[in-house]
């Protein structure tokens, strides 16, 4: 895996199973970005049996077979869907086809993992409400940004413990390399895409929720633009979007594609969250100018200034209790109202978006 190739980054972790062998049945599909082994590893981690995959895309296929060579390839995805010891299937689609196939998926009787974003349109959301309430299974989607960036949690854990005090603001920086030229041709399209508020704005949306406690909130204003690629006009390079959460939490983030070859990760992600008791920065993949490792936070209370790294100190407990949540019908992991709602206020926020280049 490399650091420098955002699309294939795939976090490993500590076991951590919450499930014997042969206790919790998952299969793969639909390999179609790179997010899919990041899952994987977060699943066989907490204890999964990886079973199946279907991949009707030989390289793919190939690919996925040597990285897991203890899972069996099968010939359709009906196989995987008839087979009543799948409890979960888990799938990177294409953005604008994941919806439809976690229905497909849930009415078979089996919870979804979706590579984010789970939609790209509010009618596809909508929909999806409708088979969840219908079938009674779960749509679950991989937020990595948080669930799998140890000093993401970590600031999590901090802010349930009353460290920061109530938080107030949020302001996120997720910037990406774009790569073009090893980008496969969906991500150029915005109908399978889904435009970049859509994307990769439903990561920072997913932590300002989480973060604040809200359970609603309003778009006050987005934007987007094709600063740099006219070669390819329906990419969005550039967004950003304020928020206002219902207990008066404010938010600005912006995304983009511009992370230059000199950075030794794939964006420098960071966020900053102020409470009324403390702040909290995050570097999540790098420390720029002091050192390549990433998961840095800096805390800053009445009583102290500190920084923490800590890579290999947290784990990944979303994985374990998505797991247990499939099981036991619970929602620890994350709710499902909690999915639907950071979901629907990117897909507003893509659709109200003013263009201001491109």
């Amino acid at each position: 895996m490399s650091k420098q190739d955002g699309m294939n980054y795939a976090p490993k972790g500590i076991n951590n199973k919450v499930v014997e062998p042969g206790e919790f049945n998952v299969a793969v599909t639909a390999l179609d970005h790179g997010h899919i082994y990041g899952m994987t590893n977060g699943l066989i981690e907490a204890g999964a049996t990886v079973q199946y995959v279907y991949e009707p895309d030989e390289e793919k296929r190939i690919k996925y077979l040597e990285a897991y060579p203890f899972v069996e390839a099968v010939e359709s995805l009906e196989i995987i869907l008839a087979d009543e010891s799948i409890q979960l299937v888990a799938a990177a689609a294409v953005p604008n086809v994941r919806s439809a196939l976690g229905n497909k998926v849930m009415q078979s009787g089996k919870d979804y993992f979706t590579d984010k974003t789970g939609f790209t349109t509010l009618a596809q959301l909508e929909e999806t409400k409708r088979v969840v309430k219908e079938t009674g299974k779960r749509y679950f989607v991989y937020f990595s940004e948080r669930l799998h960036v140890e000093s993401a949690i970590k600031a999590g854990e901090l802010i349930e413990a009353g460290v920061i005090g109530e938080v107030i603001q949020v302001t996120g920086f997720g910037p990406h390399r774009l790569d073009k030229n090893n980008r496969p041709g969906w991500f150029f399209e915005k109908e399978k895409y889904g435009g970049i508020l859509a994307d990769i704005g439903s990561h920072q949306i997913e932590q300002f929720l989480t973060y604040t406690g809200n359970k609603e909130a309003t778009v006050l204003h987005s934007k987007v633009a094709n600063y740099n690629n006219p070669d390819k006009p329906e990419l969005e390079d550039y967004g950003d979007a304020t928020l206002v959460g219902e207990n008066g939490a404010t938010f600005y983030f912006k995304v983009d594609w511009f992370t230059p070859d000199g950075l030794p990760t794939w964006g420098d992600g960071r966020m900053f969250i102020t409470g009324t008791k403390g702040t909290i920065e995050l570097r999540k993949y790098t420390n720029v100018g002091a050192e390549e490792t990433g998961n840095h936070l800096y805390l800053v209370t009445n009583d102290k200034v500190e920084h923490m790294t800590l890579t290999g100190k947290v784990g990944f407990p979303f994985f374990g209790q998505m797991i247990l949540d499939s099981i036991n019908g619970t929602e620890i992991a994350m709710t499902q109202d909690h999915i639907f709602k950071a979901q629907e206020l990117c897909l507003i926020a893509q659709e109200k978006a003013l263009k201001v280049k491109g």
